[in-house]
């Protein structure tokens, strides 16, 4: 008799857990893809449910219009690379009370989204949590109204916030990456979907912890992007989509946070990249195009954000935070190639290094914030030399720390943002720290987002909240 009830109680466990999976097999098959994404690190493989992604599937218009204007900011660290704004901006050298004014903010997704400017219209790659969907939303610069949105569906967990990537725009059109490695092309003016390109699907691309922090780059209506996977660096026609021509990842590097920035050098156009596991240079015209010109493993680091300091001399400055530290290289010609020499190695308490953002080239010095395990001088501005960037020329001081950056140029003036949304305006000077003017503008927390300047206007955000100060006369 016990042996009945027993088999009857397993009998009865085991219908259980037949619904019960049944029942889990007919939930709404997105949870299952949100369960199953690759956690904090965005590294496992394997989702039980291959989530299909339609790159550029959805479209909103809204009824507002922009009116345009001149400036442009239109892609990371600006039109020559460099983080400083080449046009007259008539900037404030101090501010009142009431300044800067906050001309219009807007709610964003969580993250660190930079946007880019383009005569009149801002564009941000934004992540809607309620409807699940990378969105790149255009506003208009005047007073802040959003004016279309091309989105698609792809699950993204919340991990120190999502989208992370600034747009390139064109004349024509608009080039993002999204959290996890979506490439999409779309018509600058009117939001038509142009083409797109999955890079975890056709190229193996290993999505980085924290996801995608590479910005696309677009050379003569080519995109050069480093998916990392089977391609260590390829190119797009703008136009078409088409693949120009792709390099093999024989080194078996990952892609990073860092995003790729040209070089000119001993007559040679290239392509440099701070890879997760080293740093190559990838020829950039001639018959040999898409070539590696050289490659180094001496710079190898698993988490790297700041792109790479293109130096007079073929000398190239690299950076990054967690330990890093940072590297002086130098190419030197062999033939068509080069060969690299490390010229000096260092952790971040003994010379400039810096964690996300990417040092700036002023008056023949360079300026970073350094990073947590800087030391004493931990999250300081400081200046320095490229003949000896180990020696700060100057700190901005115990009493003047900027947590994580950003900073960006304009006028001969450096604005600074603090981690709490604090913004800070210096004369970039390369004797002495100089402070004009300082005012706390957001509550939030994390203001890491890049920041963007373009007719007389500033553009800076914290994890949630975007918004448009008045900083000129």
């Amino acid at each position: 008799m016990n042996r009945i009830l027993i088999n009857s109680f397993v009998g009865l466990i085991a219908l259980i857990g037949i619904l019960s999976f049944a029942f889990w097999l007919t939930k709404d098959p997105t949870s299952n893809i949100q369960a199953s994404l690759p956690g904090e690190d965005n590294r496992e493989a394997g989702n039980l449910i291959e989530e299909i992604v339609r790159i550029g599937e959805n479209f909103n218009l809204f009824e507002n219009e922009a009116p345009e204007m001149q400036g442009t900011w239109p892609q990371f660290r600006g039109e020559n690379f460099d983080n400083i704004v080449s046009e007259k901006q008539n900037l404030k050298d101090s501010w009142s009370a009431d300044e800067p004014e906050i001309l219009w903010s807007v709610e964003l997704g969580e993250g660190h989204a930079g946007p880019a400017i383009y005569k009149g219209r801002v564009y941000v790659l934004d992540y809607d949590e309620e409807t699940r969907e990378d969105a790149l939303r255009c506003f208009s610069f005047a007073d802040g109204k959003e004016i279309w949105r091309r989105s698609y569906g792809v699950h993204v967990k919340r991990n120190h916030g999502m989208s992370r990537t600034v747009p390139t725009v064109t004349e024509d059109y608009v080039v993002t990456i999204g959290p996890r490695c979506h490439v999409m092309c779309v018509e600058r003016e009117t939001g038509d979907f142009i083409w797109g390109i999955d890079m975890v699907k056709e190229y193996g691309t290993t999505i980085p912890q924290w996801y995608t922090a590479q910005c696309p780059l677009v050379v003569n209506d080519k995109v050069i992007l480093s998916p990392g996977g089977s391609t260590i660096m390829m190119a797009v026609d703008i136009h078409s989509g088409e693949i120009l021509w792709e390099t093999p990842n024989e080194m078996q590097w990952k892609m990073s946070h860092s995003s790729i920035v040209p070089m000119n050098f001993n007559g040679r156009n290239m392509y440099v990249y701070s890879a997760d596991g080293g740093v190559c240079g990838i020829a950039a015209d001639g018959e040999d195009e898409g070539a590696v010109l050289w490659q180094s493993n001496a710079w190898n680091h698993s988490v790297v954000a700041p792109s790479p300091v293109i130096l007079d001399g073929g000398r190239i400055f690299l950076t990054a935070g967690y330990g890093a530290g940072g590297m002086m290289i130098r190419l030197n010609p062999q033939g068509g190639k080069f060969e690299v020499e490390v010229i000096t190695e260092y952790q971040a308490k003994d010379g400039l290094a810096c964690e996300q953002q990417t040092p700036v080239i002023w008056d023949g010095h360079l300026f970073g914030i350094l990073p947590k395990d800087g030391g004493s001088n931990r999250n300081q501005l400081v200046c320095v030399h490229p003949d000896d960037v180990q020696t700060m020329v100057w700190t901005s001081g115990k009493d003047s720390r900027f947590g994580l950056g950003p900073y960006i140029i304009a006028d001969e003036k450096m604005y600074i943002l603090d981690d709490d949304g604090t913004l800070t305006m210096i004369k970039p000077d390369k004797n002495r720290y100089i402070q004009l003017a300082q005012k706390k503008i957001l509550d939030g927390h994390d203001a890491w987002g890049p920041l963007a300047i373009a007719d007389g206007r500033l553009l800076m955000r914290d994890s949630k909240t975007m918004v448009c100060l008045d900083v000129g006369e």
